[in-house]
C-alpha cells in the first residue's frame, strides 16, 4: 500500500459491546484525508458508539481503527489526533468564551500570546468576533455551538468527530451551522465525521455516507449514490417514501397491466416476474385518466398525491402550482407518466 493510500481514517471489522451486548457488529468503512463522511441512521444504530471508539472514550472487543496507517487502538484519547463536539457540547461554564477556545491549548502549554491569537482568529473563523470576554451563560444556543466547534478547532486535529451537535437547534439555526461547519471542512480540509439521523442535514454535508442499522453498514457511497441507488428496500425507505410495483421484468423493460416501462442501469436485473421501486417525484400527473385521486395533501411548494391503483396505492410528488394546472381534485380520476430515469 502507497503512502498516499494510507491517507484518512480506516476501520477494519470493529467489533464494540457494552454489557455485554454487542452494539458494533464487524463494521468496516474508509474516510479519505480530508473527506467530509457521515454516519447516517436512527437511534440506537452504533453512530455515536463508533463515534467514541475512534475518539478512544471506548474499547473495541476486536478489529482495528487506523489513521494514516497506523492504528489507534492502543493511543490514549489525548494521542489519537481526534477531537469530538458532542450533543451537549460540554463547554465550561464558568469560563469566558476565550477562556473556553483556548482551553486545548492551555494544556499543550502554547504561550499566551498565541493562545489569544488563535482564539482571535478562530473567533473570527466562527462569527463571534469580539465576543471572546462573554461568560457561556449569555450566549445563545447557536453561539454556544460555535464556541463548541471553535474550540476544538484550536486542538489542531486530524480527525474532526460531530456527534450530533446540531440536534438542539431550530431548523433555521441547524441549517445556519451545517452551512459554517461545511465552509471551515472546505477551507480547512480537516477529515470531517458526523453523527447524524437527519437524512437531509447527511445528503447536503457529505462527501460520503454510511447508513447504519443494528451496529451494521447497510451501504456507503455518495449522497446521489445511496439515493438514487439503494442496495436494498430499507436503504431506500430511509430516504423518504417510495411505491413498489410488480409485473414482468425482460431486459431493460417493466411490464404489468397497467404500466410499462424502461428501466436504467438494469443488465443485473434477471428476467421474469420481478419488482420496482419508483419514488413519488417521478409520478407526474398528466391531467385527467383512469386513476382515482384518494387524497392531496398540501405541503406548501409541494404537494402529495395518494392514487389508487390495481397495484394498490401509488404516491405521486410534485410541484403544488404544477398540480393545481392540471385542475386535478381529490375524488376524480388522473392520467399519469412515470419517469423511467429513477426506477430501479
Amino acid at each position: 500500500m502507497s503512502r498516499e493510500e494510507e491517507r484518512g481514517l480506516v476501520i477494519r471489522d470493529l467489533a464494540v459491546s457494552l454489557q455485554k451486548q454487542e452494539i458494533l457488529h464487524r463494521i468496516s468503512l474508509k474516510a479519505q484525508e480530508g473527506e467530509f463522511l457521515s454516519l447516517l441512521g436512527e437511534s440506537g444504530c452504533g453512530k455515536s458508539t463508533l463515534l467514541k471508539c475512534i475518539a478512544g472514550l471506548l474499547d473495541a472487543d476486536s478489529g482495528d481503527i487506523l489513521l494514516n496507517g497506523e492504528s489507534l487502538l492502543k493511543k490514549p484519547p489525548e494521542k489519537r489526533g481526534a477531537v469530538i463536539v458532542f450533543q451537549d457540547l460540554r463547554l465550561f461554564p464558568h469560563m469566558t468564551v476565550e477562556q473556553n477556545i483556548t482551553f486545548p491549548m492551555e494544556i499543550k502549554k502554547i504561550p499566551k500570546r498565541q493562545q489569544r491569537d488563535t482564539a482571535e482568529r478562530l473567533l473570527k473563523e466562527v462569527q463571534l468576533a469580539g465576543l471572546g470576554n462573554r461568560k457561556i451563560r449569555e450566549l445563545s444556543g447557536g453561539q454556544m455551538q460555535r464556541v463548541a466547534l471553535a474550540r476544538a478547532l484550536a486542538a489542531e486535529p486530524a480527525l474532526l468527530l460531530l456527534d450530533e451537535p446540531f440536534s438542539g437547534l431550530d431548523e433555521r439555526l441547524r441549517l445556519e451551522m451545517g452551512g459554517l461547519v461545511k465552509k471551515i471542512h472546505r477551507e480547512r480540509g480537516i477529515t470531517t465525521i458526523l453523527v447524524t439521523h437527519d437524512k437531509r442535514e447527511a445528503l447536503q454535508l457529505s462527501d460520503r455516507i454510511v447508513l447504519m442499522s443494528g451496529g451494521r453498514s447497510l451501504q456507503q457511497g455518495t449522497p446521489r449514490e445511496l439515493f438514487y441507488q439503494p442496495a436494498s428496500k430499507e436503504a431506500a425507505e430511509y430516504f423518504g417514501k417510495v411505491n413498489y410495483l410488480r409485473g414482468d421484468i425482460q431486459g431493460n423493460l417493466f411490464t404489468n397491466e397497467w404500466f410499462k416501462i424502461p428501466l436504467s442501469g438494469s443488465g443485473s436485473v434477471k428476467s421474469g416476474d420481478g419488482e420496482v421501486m419508483v419514488r413519488p417525484f417521478s409520478v407526474r400527473i398528466t391531467g385527467s385518466g383512469s386513476f382515482p385521486v384518494k387524497e392531496i395533501t398540501f405541503m406548501g411548494e409541494m404537494a402529495e398525491i395518494s392514487l389508487e391503483t390495481p397495484e394498490g396505492p401509488l404516491l405521486c410528488q410534485m410541484m403544488s402550482r404544477e398540480l393545481e394546472q392540471t385542475g386535478i381534485k381529490t375524488g376524480e380520476k388522473a392520467g399519469i407518466e412515470i419517469e423511467e430515469a429513477y426506477c430501479i
